[in-house]
């Protein structure tokens, strides 16, 4: 019977990585455990979470903390492996002689957002139950209300970067990757206004900016951007040369083969190369990511299984893809930004590095679901574009005082490198980053 099998849970995840300001490690898995999805939700910080109680495991995560599991057979009993990457995972497996049952597609990442809850009965395991702790409320902003928008996403923004500030970056120098895009700039401008008003000198500030071989825009840009505030003297470019791009690297890095996210990767990974190599104890970095999802600032016409009303009617489709009960969404990647952040985790953590990517949390999330997207653009893709610019200026005022400059949207993998030399340096087809992924298994 399934009852006399007996089930081992491995736990290879590193709690000392989660940031949580309300509660201990201790009391955030007993919350988890509890299954009280209100009180899940009520964690403040950025977290992945596990509780084991009998054969019941339960996980819990942010987008900022991905974790992934696998489900080993034994005759005595199933054993689940959870741990921040499918590298580490299979390492285990080769300890105990279990290789053998291994294939990366067999593991799984728990999605953001929900508790993912897992019965380990013996053969054969059910399928785990999604219970999601997040549901922000969707267009509770009237279309008249850009300011007041504004001034509460950013007002979110900044009590997180706030927050980190007093309770994890406490000191040292803190680091943004900076592009002088809307979400980067933002993010370095309250950076500078919460220090001044912590009392901090904002000399423990810098502006990273990568630029490779000097033909990227974003250090234009970013020039430009920081003497318009009188802040150039913040500025530090990142300048390297072609042969720093490495995208197989970073697909072994990211452990995906998602081509836009494995060519931003690869740039990340360059980006913090150099700031390793030039400040070997260098420790915080503080970023933009999350921004675009949150805004829905993505081109929608670069992908062909997106239209307007998808974007727009589907609860953080950008956050989390299709939803756990969709068709679409992978088991092994979850979806979305779920998904994605890889592209900033790995890079960061594997070079010994503490990221913070402040507009990936729910507090500010919450903000911007409640955004009335289709009153404000009635469809329309170009207002969709520019309402990002108008909410994030507009908060940025009302929080700082200060008047960000604004520039036209960029992908970060274009604006470091110029257009024709970028395409030279990564895959034409899809499937050559997924054969690269497959290969370090074969």
């Amino acid at each position: 019977m399934n009852s006399q099998y007996i089930s081992k849970v491995v736990d290879l995840t590193d709690p000392k990585k989660n940031i949580i300001y309300n509660m201990s490690h201790e009391e955030a898995v007993e919350v988890v455990r509890s299954g009280d999805l209100e009180a899940v939700r009520k964690i403040d910080g950025q977290f992945c979470l596990i509780s084991v109680e009998g054969k019941t495991i339960r996980m819990a995560r942010s987008i900022g903390r991905p974790i992934r599991y696998f489900i080993a057979k034994q005759a005595v009993g199933p054993q689940l492996i959870i741990a921040e990457r499918i590298d580490v995972i299979y390492e285990h497996l080769k300890k105990e002689g279990l290789d053998d049952q291994f294939h990366p597609s067999y593991t799984r990442m728990a999605p953001a957002h929900y508790v993912t809850r897992i019965e380990l009965l013996g053969c054969p395991d059910p399928n785990p139950i999604y219970e999601r702790f997040f549901s922000p409320k969707r267009n509770k902003y009237q279309p008249d209300q850009i300011e007041q928008i504004g001034r509460d996403y950013i007002g979110a923004v900044y009590s997180e970067i706030k927050k980190w500030l007093q309770f994890r970056a406490t000191k040292g120098p803190v680091g943004v990757t900076f592009s002088a895009g809307i979400d980067s700039g933002s993010v370095f401008i309250l950076m500078y206004h919460a220090l001044r008003e912590l009392g901090e000198s904002p000399s423990r500030l810098k502006a990273f900016t990568l630029s490779i071989e000097g033909e990227g825009a974003d250090l234009i840009q970013a020039r430009k951007f920081l003497e318009k505030l009188d802040l150039e003297l913040f500025l530090e470019p990142i300048e390297l040369d072609y042969a720093a791009l490495n995208w197989r690297e970073a697909i072994d890095v990211v452990e995906d083969y998602k081509p836009l996210d494995i060519q931003s990767a690869t740039m990340n990974l360059s980006l913090l190369q150099g700031i390793r190599s030039r400040y070997p104890d260098w420790k915080y970095i503080i970023d933009g990511d999350g921004g675009d999802e949150n805004l829905k600032d993505y081109p929608i016409e670069d992908n062909p299984e997106l239209t307007i009303r998808s974007v727009l009617n589907n609860l953080m489709l950008y956050h989390e893809g299709w939803g756990v009960d969709s068709i679409k969404h992978s088991l092994t990647y979850s979806g979305g930004l779920s998904r994605g952040y890889m592209r900033t985790f790995s890079p960061a953590d594997l070079l010994g590095f503490e990221g913070f990517s402040p507009y990936t949390l729910p507090n500010v999330i919450e903000i911007s679901e409640g955004i009335p997207y289709i009153d404000l653009t009635d469809w329309d893709h170009q207002k969709l574009y520019d309402l990002k610019g108008r909410i994030v200026a507009a908060g940025v005022k009302a929080i700082t005082g200060m008047d960000m400059p604004v520039f036209e949207k960029r992908r970060f993998q274009h604006g470091a490198a110029s257009h024709n030399n970028f395409n030279k340096h990564f895959p034409e087809k899809d499937i050559t980053y997924r054969k690269e992924f497959m290969s370090k298994y074969e």
